[in-house]
């Protein structure tokens, strides 16, 4: 996973597949990743949408995405797909706007309580609402392990989180394959819980979940181990624990460490 991610400039380039998804409507570019992907909003208001582009080579699956927000969308509040493609260039999938600001934003950074809170508690909903059972879509560590073990070499340019930055990629692909802990609980995990995926609705209530990428059943803590890390480097130090009491849970420093670096690894 990249922690190059971020906001990209202005004049990101957008591609022509993307403006003609937009159907004349205004191109704001929002978010870009270290492997190419990129997102672009279009139009504004509540008609607005978002346009998510996957070059060829990326590794980035958005038609896989497209399914997973399909299904998870029958039991908890995510983006409704509205357009799916691809071509010789890349993909591409656009989803309709979900009212609501990234937990991430300027103004949450200012009130870590209440978006660490929304956070944990709709990570709980989330993971008590989508049946195991029924979910066709697996994201085990196993799985994942094979696939991050088959795709090394894009390893090689990764920045590692200071956490994991004395392992080379070689040290950190043998670990995760050789330290794989006993399961806590099986739910459908969301697959990238950054602070940025968990929107908020402007009072401080929970709006939607977005990034749907990853989506599969997995062990909680696959979740719960990004989702208190992500919140040293959005709010600083001391909330990680608050986001685990919101989701109901003691903390599990074992299960915490391997998956924040198998998240590390992945795509």
């Amino acid at each position: 996973m990249s922690f190059l991610s971020g906001v990209p400039p202005l004049d990101q380039p957008v591609p022509d597949q993307i403006r003609e998804a937009a159907h004349g409507l205004a191109i704001h570019p929002v978010w870009i990743n270290e492997v190419g992907g990129s997102t672009f909003r279009l139009g504004e208001g509540p008609q607005a949408r978002y346009a998510k582009w996957a070059p060829v080579g990326s590794g980035l699956d958005l038609a896989g995405e497209a399914a997973r927000l399909r299904w998870a969308g029958t039991y908890v509040s995510v983006p409704r797909v509205l357009e799916v493609g691809a071509d010789d260039e890349g993909a591409w999938l656009v989803t309709a706007a979900i009212p609501g600001d990234m937990a991430a934003t300027d103004r949450w950074k200012q009130e870590p309580a209440t978006a660490v809170r929304v956070i944990g508690e709709a990570l709980r909903i989330f993971h008590d609402a989508l049946p195991v059972g029924e979910c066709p879509f697996s994201a085990s560590a196993e799985e994942r392990v094979a696939e991050a073990e088959q795709n090394a070499a894009r390893l090689e340019n990764r920045t590692f989180h200071p956490d994991y930055g004395h392992l080379s990629p070689a040290q950190a692909l043998k670990r995760v394959a050789a330290d794989i802990p006993p399961v806590d609980k099986l739910v459908v995990c969301h697959g990238d819980t950054c602070a940025p995926n968990t929107l908020l609705t402007a009072d401080g209530g929970f709006a939607g979940h977005v990034d749907l990428g990853q989506l599969g059943v997995a062990d909680r803590w696959s979740d719960l181990a990004v989702a208190t890390w992500s919140t040293t480097w959005n709010y600083g130090a001391g909330w990680e624990e608050p986001l685990l009491d919101a989701y109901g849970i003691a903390p599990d420093p074992e299960r915490t460490d391997y998956y924040r670096l198998l998240w590390s690894v992945g795509p």
